[in-house]
């Protein structure tokens, strides 16, 4: 029988972390797990929705949405994904340098969240946070890269009482290999979200949906999300 371990999971309710708050409840046996959503002045709520609907799926212990609007207004002059911020490029419109740190990358967005997931997670005294870091993401976002898990954790570690340990196991994980785990899973991807624009339907063009699309091929799966178009 597989002994249970107490988790904080960081949930956004797009792909990468349903499918680590699935693997961490059904394969691994992880409970209790409480799960931790941000609002963060992003452009709509659609995947804080999904977020909801994955902890609620998985029997979470506990789900909790933070408000950091705050972060939105501070930020709007400087990330597509924000609230007033500039327009969410589609991915053929991105030059190669801005795929280095693409415009819809929120300054120190990760770092923040996770020290707010470190905190809640030594008051719950428990000593682990996951959160849905995977190597597509890697090429233009530093704060999903292994460098900056191990370095955090450095910081991490130098807590005296609570020492609180990140852990993103699919950190070298293609997002393809994540489609394939959440189809083995159970997972119902028609319940997660991953456009950065929100309509009512995912756009299909913009950074994210490209990628998202390119996993489900690569993967051999169909997307059950309806796009306005495919790029």
């Amino acid at each position: 029988m597989k002994s249970k371990t107490p988790a904080v999971v960081l949930l956004s309710g797009g792909i990468d972390s349903t499918v680590l708050l699935h693997n961490l409840v059904k394969n691994l046996g992880f409970g209790p797990v409480h799960t931790l959503s941000f609002q963060y002045g992003q452009r709509h709520g659609r995947e804080l929705e999904c977020a909801e609907w994955q902890a609620k799926a998985v029997k979470a212990s506990s789900h909790k949405v933070i408000e950091l609007d705050f972060l939105g207004d501070l930020l709007k002059g400087h990330s597509a994904l924000v609230s007033g911020g500039k327009k969410v490029p589609a991915f053929s419109e991105l030059s190669e340098e801005d795929k280095a740190q693409p415009p819809t990358y929120v300054p120190n967005r990760n770092m923040i969240l996770l020290s707010l997931a470190a905190a809640c997670a030594e008051g719950l005294r428990i000593p682990d946070v996951y959160y849905g870091a995977q190597a597509t993401d890697s090429y233009g976002y530093w704060d999903c890269t292994p460098a900056f898990l191990e370095r955090l954790n450095h910081v991490f570690g130098l807590n005296r009482d609570e020492p609180i340990q990140i852990h993103a196991p699919f950190v070298r994980m293609p997002k393809s290999e994540m489609v394939r785990l959440g189809h083995e899973l159970g997972v119902d991807f028609a319940h997660t979200w991953t456009c950065y624009r929100g309509g009512e339907k995912a756009c299909g063009e913009c950074p994210s949906c490209v990628e998202r699309l390119k996993a489900f091929q690569d993967a051999g799966a169909e997307d059950p999300l309806p796009y306005q178009r495919k790029a």
